[in-house]
């Protein structure tokens, strides 16, 4: 272990537990929303809209944060953001009109953009060999929030259906002192890059992004990665109480697990794997374990082969994802990070909005098993692109070693032509 990253304990504590509490505001959010919105009016089509007005502004903020802490540092974006997220769940707690509660969520999608942010905080603060690590505690969080939030939703609602939003609010703003006191700037002043306001936009930030030689196929992994299965977050419900028989609790528990392994893979597995493997094997192997589980996803015959099914889809994309966005963040220089970073959650934002449209159309129209057979395929597309990207630049790399040990051997590494009939 590096000694830079000694020194960073205590930052990646707070970024651990940043987006845990936004992930936490997410699960307490998304599952009691329809509770919310009942209140004012009912219908499934105002719940399913208010979920894509969530995901959307975090398509736009993801980039428009990222890129800004490219300008001003990371500390401030990520204090500012967490004060957002304490007023738009202050917001949702309060809410006593349609207005008020669509203005709170939208705030909420806004300022929950935190995670670009944070990944491109590690990339300042640790080495290259340690920033797969890095990043897959910032996975971690992201898992472990995911179970505690829909949990404390949960019991909190049995007091009062706005308790469980001021106890996020509370969290948030909490961290916001937290922060305030112990986390130092990573990107020195000298190191910043100015972007103009107006660039600060998903369209512009994915082009700047694009122009970026070296990461397009990168990218492209990225938006077949996440397209996978981020329908499947909405759809999983339907299709385990249609198949199964299973009511809100079995799906709660199962939920639930999927965190747990997530936990553990990016918190404790991938710190032990990486060292072994490097991140393009393990994005590898964790692409081709995503393919072949979630084709299974559509077989399986009974609920508990489910958990076993699921299980190994959620170690795959916990060895997937940060491996990625590792590989991404060593192709670009140290003043382009944050917008890359943001360029990656403009790109997971759009799965988020294209994803349950996907998997609900295919769900309908094809049939029950139909969205996972999809997810199975656009797996096995990453994992193609990925490997068409890895593959001729480990040759190169090994080319380049060898060429390099001959020089340093003192060996003449250019040959004379033969003479015709030698």
């Amino acid at each position: 272990m590096s000694e830079r990253w000694s020194w960073r304990r205590s930052p990646l504590l707070f970024l651990f537990v940043t987006v845990f509490i936004d992930m936490i505001g997410y699960g307490i959010v998304i599952p009691l929303l329809p509770f919310y919105v009942r209140q004012y009016a009912s219908g499934a089509v105002l719940i399913g809209l208010l979920g894509s007005l969530y995901a959307a502004i975090q398509f736009v903020g993801g980039p428009f944060l990222g890129g800004l802490s490219d300008h001003v540092g990371r500390r401030p974006v990520l204090l500012i953001c967490l004060s957002g997220a304490s007023l738009a769940y202050l917001l949702l707690g309060l809410a006593d009109t349609l207005l008020l509660l669509v203005a709170a969520v939208a705030l909420a999608g806004g300022a929950g953009g935190t995670q670009a942010t944070a990944q491109a905080y590690i990339a300042d603060s640790t080495a290259p060999e340690d920033r797969a690590r890095g990043l897959g505690l910032i996975g971690a969080a992201f898992g472990l929030g995911l179970i505690s939030g829909p949990v404390l939703g949960g019991l909190l609602s049995l007091v009062s259906l706005g308790a469980p939003a001021f106890a996020a609010s509370a969290l948030a703003l909490s961290n916001v002192a937290f922060g305030f006191f112990i986390l130092p700037e990573s990107l020195p002043v000298e190191r910043r890059a100015p972007t103009p306001i107006f660039r600060l936009n998903p369209i512009s930030q994915l082009g700047d992004v694009l122009k970026i030689g070296g990461i397009r196929m990168r990218l492209l992994t990225v938006f077949l990665l996440n397209l996978s299965f981020a329908g499947l977050l909405t759809n999983f419900p339907l299709f385990s109480y249609v198949r199964f028989g299973w009511d809100a609790t079995s799906n709660a528990f199962f939920f639930a697990f999927v965190g747990v392994c997530t936990v553990l893979t990016q918190g404790v597995l991938l710190g032990r794997l990486h060292p072994l493997f490097g991140e393009g094997w393990l994005l590898l192997g964790g692409l081709s374990l995503m393919a072949l589980n979630l084709g299974l996803m559509a077989l399986v015959p009974a609920g508990w082969i489910l958990y076993l099914v699921v299980g190994v889809l959620a170690v795959g994309t916990g060895l997937a994802i940060p491996s990625l966005a590792s590989l991404i963040s060593r192709r670009v220089s140290e003043r382009e990070q944050g917008k890359v970073m943001g360029g990656q959650q403009a790109i997971l934002g759009l799965t988020l909005v294209l994803g349950p449209v996907i998997a609900g159309l295919a769900f309908d129209h094809l049939g029950v098993a139909a969205p996972y057979w999809i997810g199975g395929f656009l797996a096995m597309l990453a994992l193609l692109v990925a490997a068409a990207t890895l593959f001729p630049e480990r040759r190169k790399t090994l080319a380049e070693r060898y060429v390099a040990g001959k020089i340093f051997r003192g060996e003449n590494t250019v040959r004379k032509p033969r003479e015709p009939g030698a």
